[in-house]
């Protein structure tokens, strides 16, 4: 296995997690701010691994693998640490959905791979719409707690339902982009 530029900074995302959690917990002021910066930066990651891996000619089966294991698992650790925050179904449904689809296409995927059909489950740019606006309404949901302390409350409503429009409009491009996936797939379904 040979890390290079790229795979360190996926490496560094799944690195992230930890530190997330322990943030998000330890009780110090704007403690969810700080949770929301380290979930911007391991997203930030995410958005140039790809991009330097393309750029410097280092796409390895390494990081062809990790990328999207690393993404899952930050998106999934963040949206478990909120929903004990924002304990209502209003919050726990969307988020549900989002980790229940990511490990519907990661099965569908792994799959794929088994039949020499990768390619037919790439990434489409509805899936790309979907992680930064789900990236966005996560970031935005980790800090809410502490931003709120500086707004008046007549407004905090508004930004509440901000945050969680942002979220269910992940959770549908979610269902959109999973049953995109499912069609294209279709053939192999019926065919093995």
């Amino acid at each position: 296995m040979h890390i290079n530029l790229p795979n360190l900074l996926t490496l560094s995302r799944v690195a992230f997690i930890p530190v997330l959690v322990i943030v998000f917990y330890v009780p110090f002021q704007y403690h969810l701010i700080a949770a929301a910066g380290i979930f911007t930066l391991a997203s930030i990651t995410d958005a140039i691994d790809g991009y330097v891996a393309r750029r410097l000619g280092q796409i390895t089966q390494f990081g062809a693998f990790l990328d999207p294991v690393a993404d899952k698992l930050m998106v999934a650790v963040a949206l478990i640490l909120l929903v004990e925050r924002h304990d209502s179904i209003y919050f726990t449904l969307p988020a549900s959905v989002i980790i229940g689809r990511e490990i519907v296409i990661s099965a569908l995927r792994e799959w794929m791979a088994e039949l020499g059909k990768s390619a037919s489950v790439a990434v489409s740019y509805i899936g790309k719409v979907k992680t930064g606006l789900q990236m966005t309404a996560i970031v935005l949901l980790l800090a809410v707690d502490d931003i709120l302390i500086f707004v008046p409350e007549a407004y905090s409503i508004w930004i509440l339902t901000f945050c969680y429009t942002l979220l269910y409009g992940a959770a549908i491009l979610t269902l959109w982009s999973m049953i995109l996936y499912l069609r294209t797939s279709m053939r192999e379904f019926d065919t093995k």
